[in-house]
């Protein structure tokens, strides 16, 4: 059974005292969390009690995590990248891989590349089996038009392995040729920042989210849009699909219904939908059309969501974030 939008429900939930920044899947039943408590804990969330177990040596939240043939890499705050062998429980390998703290690590669809991006303003890519350096990537100003420090939050592989887009707080997004490490196209989206030059002198926003289409040909950005008090996610989410060769937007959804930044963004196999999810206190799973921008469906949560799933041939979907993993039918 392959995932079905008009399916979408949630079929169980487990609560956590801890924040959840993201998620792997090991199996049908087994998965992976990186956890505000700078563990990462192995559970079985078909389990009504989920058993936990852990793997410990990160010192600050653990904000990505990828499966790496046998192996676990982690990613966190604290800078460091660690490889671990989950049969053993134990550290393969500790990289001080940036100067600050890593926003979010991905895995190439082949296996071969890890990128990380931190607020060191550096992506870089990584051989996903030594931890080699291929490339560092310099495409993003440091700071914000206002002189405050940026951030770079979010990298995406295309489904070709050819590209690796990131993106910062300002909404500038990069693309970039992953063979050569050159910038190839850059695109704007600055209804996903907000700056308050008069209350508070503050910035909020940034994209927050990036995903290719299986056909590498359409970019999805997601963020928030302009804030009116930007003490809080007030914003509506919003999304933007682009033609990004052309650096032609094709639609902006930006949602009445909810508020908060998209974390995460993830495409069906088909290309004809993809999941849209995040949140401000609450939280949401919005289903969208990738030809018209539509909402197929649509779910409110109990939490905001840092980190999602997709698992196709079970029609699973596994989303985490504050106090909760919930496992929903797709």
């Amino acid at each position: 059974m392959t995932a079905d939008p008009n399916n979408l429900k949630v079929i169980k939930e487990i609560s956590r005292r801890d924040i959840l920044f993201s998620v792997a899947t090991l199996n049908e039943s087994e998965v992976l969390v990186g956890s505000s408590d700078s563990n990462v804990h192995r559970m079985n969330a078909q389990d009504e009690k989920a058993e936990v177990s852990e793997l410990s040596g990160h010192t600050s939240y653990v904000t990505g995590l990828e499966l790496v043939g046998d192996q676990l890499v982690s990613g966190a705050y604290d800078g460091k990248l660690k490889w671990w062998d989950l049969e053993k429980k134990a550290e393969i390998r500790s990289i001080d891989a940036h100067s600050k703290w890593i926003r979010r690590i991905e895995l190439s669809h082949n296996g071969k590349f890890l990128a990380t991006v931190s607020d060191d303003m550096v992506c870089r890519v990584w051989d996903a089996t030594n931890g080699n350096v291929v490339h560092e990537l310099k495409g993003h100003q440091t700071t914000t038009p206002n002189n405050f420090p940026s951030m770079l939050y979010c990298c995406a592989f295309s489904q070709d392995d050819r590209f690796l887009a990131t993106s910062d707080r300002v909404g500038h997004v990069v693309i970039w040729d992953l063979h050569s490490g050159k910038e190839v196209r850059t695109i704007e989206t600055p209804d996903m920042y907000t700056w308050d030059p008069k209350a508070r002198i503050h910035s909020i926003g940034g994209v927050r989210s990036l995903a290719f289409s299986p056909d590498s040909k359409q970019l999805v950005v997601g963020g928030m849009g302009h804030v009116g008090n930007i003490d809080h996610l007030g914003g509506k989410s919003l999304v933007e699909i682009f033609n990004w060769e052309k650096g032609e937007r094709l639609h902006q959804l930006a949602d009445d219904s909810y508020k908060g930044l998209v974390e995460r963004l993830v495409f069906h196999p088909s290309g004809k939908w993809f999941i849209a999810a995040g949140g401000d206190h609450a939280g949401f799973v919005k289903c969208i059309n990738a030809d018209t921008g539509e909402t197929i469906r649509d779910s409110k949560t109990s939490t905001h969501i840092h980190d999602i799933r997709l698992k196709d041939q079970q029609g699973k979907l596994i989303t985490v974030g504050h106090g909760k993993i919930v496992l929903w039918q797709l």
